[in-house]
């Protein structure tokens, strides 16, 4: 019967997983085609949290309800698969935190702006480390090939940054923030699609 639970919640976990990129990114290219002075270059995707209308409310709901969706992931998805060991478990824990500052980005706008450049850095860099501790658990487990995809999904996610802070290739985040959240994304769509498979 625990078992039966515990593959109820990883395939539940695994659904929202896979639904979260999707919403979250169906969100922020549409709240982009409504506001036309949208720039990749010179803007942050945050920016369009503060423009009035229908813009503004989607990207934020966007935001909110994918990180409510990855939250969702983490306790219940990667918990079930990962959480059986110390490692695993302070990787969930860190990945969960990093959706609850995702939710707070969509909470906290622009107009809120220490707060929110306090989440939005929480996020970015959240994601990343639990990648890194994610791929200790999965190295723990002897699934070689996951943990190798998982740190490098970790570092690529961490270089747009990086290459920022190095070069400035852009005068704004706007195109960090969606290649960083992109690359993570393809991750948890496989690594879900993975858990659905062997639940």
């Amino acid at each position: 019967m625990a078992e039966y639970r515990n593959t109820g919640k990883q395939r539940f976990g695994a659904v929202t997983g896979i639904f979260a990129p999707i919403l979250a990114f169906t969100c922020i290219l549409t709240a982009v085609a409504s506001y036309s002075s949208f720039s990749w270059t010179s803007n942050a995707l945050s920016d369009l949290g503060v423009v009035a209308g229908t813009t503004g409310l989607l990207f934020n709901f966007g935001l909110c309800a994918s990180g409510l969706l990855a939250l969702n992931f983490a306790v219940f998805g990667l918990n079930a698969y990962l959480g059986k060991t110390g490692v695993g478990k302070i990787g969930v824990a860190v990945f969960a935190a990093s959706t609850i500052a995702l939710i707070a980005i969509g909470v906290f706008n622009e107009h809120y702006s220490g707060t929110h450049y306090a989440v939005s850095v929480a996020f970015f860099t959240l994601m990343p480390i639990s990648m890194f501790i994610i791929t200790c658990a999965f190295a723990l487990a002897h699934h070689g090939r996951m943990a190798i995809f998982t740190v490098s999904t970790g570092f690529a996610a961490a270089l747009p940054w990086i290459l920022l802070f190095a070069f400035r290739y852009v005068p704004n985040v706007a195109i960090p923030e969606f290649a960083s959240g992109l690359i993570v994304s393809a991750w948890t769509i496989i690594l879900c699609y993975k858990m659905l498979k062997s639940s």
